[in-house]
């Protein structure tokens, strides 16, 4: 006797499992879908860096206060300073964006 209830009480354990189961897929797959990564810019340099330019390589918004320049200077030159592996260009560059955003623009371009 106990193992007729023993295997109806698996097949309604298994039987809800499976309800609830479909429920969650359906709610993940219906979901809106959300971007996995941070899109980077994938972009070359231009001849004379304009401001667009200069915000995209900061990752900030071209009319920003430059305390928050200066902050994102530091973020980007810590990651790609040439005495941490980085590379003399894109520190040159990066120099470079935070002197157009701070409107400190010089005649000639990059050094590079």
């Amino acid at each position: 006797m106990a193992t007729p209830f023993i295997a109806g009480v698996a097949v309604a354990a298994t039987a809800l499992a499976g309800r609830y189961g479909i429920q969650a897929w359906q709610a993940f797959k219906a979901r809106p879908p959300r971007p996995r990564i941070k899109k980077f810019y994938d972009g070359g340099f231009q001849p004379t860096m304009t401001k667009r330019e200069a915000a995209l390589i900061l990752g900030i918004r071209e009319n920003v206060a430059a305390e928050k320049v200066k902050e994102a200077h530091r973020k980007v030159m810590v990651a790609n300073h040439p005495d941490a592996g980085g590379s003399h260009f894109l520190a040159s560059k990066i120099n470079e964006a935070k002197d157009v955003m701070l409107g400190k623009t010089k005649s000639s371009g990059s050094a590079f």
